[in-house]
C-alpha cells in the first residue's frame, strides 16, 4: 500500500474536520480529535495547517464549496423553475446522505457570530466570502432574480434548521413546506423538501 502524499493527508484531515466540526463546533472541538480521526499526529496536523483556527475554515470553505459544485452539476443547461428544483432535489438528497455538511453549515454561521463578539471580522468575512459565492451559484441559474433566489435561500434556512433540530417529516411545522406558491420563481417551498 503506497503513502499519501502531503495533499492527500490534507484532504483527510478537511474531511474529518467536518465531521468533528460538525459535530462539536469550533469551540467544542479539538484538533487531537481530528488527528485522531485522520489517524495523524497533532504535530503532523500542524504541518499541514498551521492552527485550528485555519483548519476550521478550510473546512468551512470545503463545505460551501461542495455545495456550490453540488449546485452546479445538479443546474448544467438548466435555468429558472427547471434549475429551482434541480438544486432543490441536489440539496435535499444532500441532506439525507451527508447530514455532517448540515451540521458543518451550522456551525460556520454559530462560529462566525462568537468571533465577531470577540473582535475577530477576518474569521467572518472568509465565511461569507463563501456565502455570497453560493449565493451566485444559486442566483444565476433562477435568472438573476433576487425574489427568486433569496426565496430559495430562505427556505433552504428553514429547512437546515428544521433538520437540526430534528423534527420528524410529519411534523406540522413543516406543512408549510408542501405546498407550491405562485410567482416568478414559483416552488421553492415545494422544491425543498427533507
Amino acid at each position: 500500500m503506497s503513502r499519501m502524499s502531503a495533499e492527500e493527508r490534507r484532504e483527510s484531515v478537511v474531511r474529518a474536520a467536518m465531521e468533528e466540526f460538525g459535530r462539536g463546533g469550533y469551540y467544542g472541538t479539538s484538533t487531537e480529535a481530528i488527528a485522531k480521526r485522520v489517524g495523524v499526529s497533532q504535530p503532523y496536523l500542524f504541518r499541514l495547517f498551521p492552527g485550528k483556527r485555519a483548519i476550521f475554515l478550510a473546512a468551512a470553505e470545503r463545505c460551501v464549496e461542495d455545495t456550490i459544485r453540488m449546485f452546479e452539476e445538479a443546474t448544467e443547461g438548466l435555468e429558472g423553475e427547471a434549475a429551482l428544483h434541480a438544486m432543490a432535489e441536489a440539496y435535499t438528497k444532500a441532506l439525507a446522505e451527508q447530514p455532517s455538511r448540515l451540521m458543518m453549515q451550522m456551525q460556520m454561521y454559530l462560529a462566525v457570530a462568537a468571533a465577531e463578539e470577540e473582535g475577530d471580522r477576518e474569521f467572518g468575512e472568509a465565511v461569507r466570502a463563501g456565502w455570497t459565492r453560493l449565493w451566485d451559484t444559486v442566483h444565476l441559474p433562477l435568472g438573476a432574480d433576487v425574489d427568486g433566489t433569496t426565496e430559495f435561500m430562505a427556505y433552504g434556512m428553514l429547512i437546515n434548521c428544521l433538520v437540526a433540530m430534528g423534527f420528524p417529516r410529519d411534523h406540522r411545522v413543516w406543512e408549510g413546506l408542501a405546498t407550491v406558491p405562485s410567482g416568478p420563481c414559483s416552488g421553492a417551498r415545494g422544491g425543498l423538501k427533507a
